[in-house]
C-alpha cells in the first residue's frame, strides 16, 4: 500500500541548508542537556499551526518545554514568531551561544547557554501549565513524530 497524499506534518522537514553552524551547535548542546535532565527531545518539530519549533522536549511527568534557538542578535530581531510557541508548552526557553548578549533576551522566557557539546539553564522561567486538551494533543503529536522518525531510520 502506498501513500500518495501530502507528506504528514509529523515528519521532519528535509534539511534546507538555512541553519547556520552556530545554530546547529546550539541545538546539539541543548538537546544533549535536555536528555541528561530526563527529557525526550525532538528537534525541528512542526506544531499543529504549521510553525516549526527548534526543539520540543517532553519530561517523564508529561511537562512540555519548547526551546527557540537564536544564533545571533539579527536572528532574534528578525524572527518574531516565538510568542506563538507559548500556547504549546509549559515552559518556553531561548537557547543562545555563550558569546551572544544574554541581556537582549526577554526576561519572561527561560534562557539556556549552549555550544556544540552541552548547555546550561542560566535563567529559569515560571511554568504556565497547558490545559489538558492541548497537552494531550501536543503529546500525541510528539509521540507520532518520534515514531515516524524512528521508523524512517529503520526503513527509509
Amino acid at each position: 500500500m502506498s501513500d500518495t497524499g501530502p507528506t504528514p506534518h509529523y515528519l521532519p522537514p528535509p534539511p534546507d541548508g538555512r541553519q547556520s553552524e552556530t545554530a546547529s551547535a546550539i541545538q546539539r548542546g541543548t538537546c544533549r542537556m535536555l536528555r541528561t535532565l530526563g527529557f525526550a527531545v525532538l528537534p525541528e518539530f512542526t506544531l499543529a499551526t504549521g510553525r516549526r519549533a527548534d526543539v520540543i522536549a517532553l519530561k517523564p511527568n508529561g511537562e512540555i518545554w519548547i526551546v527557540e534557538i537564536k544564533s545571533s542578535l539579527e536572528d532574534f530581531y528578525v524572527d518574531q514568531k516565538w510568542p506563538e510557541y507559548r500556547e504549546y508548552c509549559d515552559q518556553f526557553y531561548f537557547a543562545i551561544s555563550p558569546v551572544m548578549d544574554a541581556n537582549v533576551m526577554p526576561m519572561d522566557a527561560g534562557l539556556i547557554l549552549a555550544d556544540g557539546y552541552g548547555a546550561e539553564v542560566v535563567r529559569e522561567v515560571a511554568a504556565h501549565p497547558l490545559v489538558a486538551a492541548r497537552r494531550k494533543a501536543v503529546t500525541v503529536l510528539f509521540a507520532r513524530a518520534a515514531a515516524q522518525r524512528l521508523h524512517g531510520l529503520w526503513d527509509p
